[in-house]
């Protein structure tokens, strides 16, 4: 797999009330500075489109590669809510990594689990993981 940053207009990172994620919609000011996953394998992509779920859906947008100014047309998760009051702000990723990352990891791995091993859980079951604490703001 190879890793490039990357930036894309037309969209916004913004935080999602009672979410550890944030996510991405359509805003006409918007500026996002990201990375793009070159070389993911089918097992990989599909791992992504699980863990996004229905809350996303998977867009093709135009970025340019940072270092060299190169378009390239890439797939992103979009929210597939556009119109969501929940979303809200600027997402702050070092302040997500500080509050919310362990946390999230720890969603991740169970996740994981319950993929080689779903003992009769729906996916929804591990929906409550991705969610804040009601303390934490």
């Amino acid at each position: 797999m190879t890793i490039f940053l990357s930036f894309f207009s037309l969209f916004h990172v913004y935080r999602l009330k009672g979410r550890l994620h944030a996510c991405i919609s359509p805003s006409e000011n918007g500026l996002i500075n990201g990375k793009i996953l070159i070389g993911l394998t089918d097992a990989q992509l599909e791992n992504l489109d699980m863990i996004e779920g229905d809350d996303y859906v998977r867009k093709t947008v135009e970025v340019v590669l940072t270092d060299t100014s190169e378009k390239m047309k890439v797939e992103t998760y979009v929210w597939a809510n556009k119109d969501d009051p929940d979303m809200y702000g600027e997402w702050d990723f070092e302040e997500w990594k500080r509050l919310h990352m362990e946390k999230f990891m720890e969603a991740a791995k169970k996740f994981t689990e319950w993929k080689k091993n779903p003992d009769g859980q729906s996916r929804e079951e591990f929906e409550k993981f991705v969610h804040e604490d009601p303390h934490v703001a």
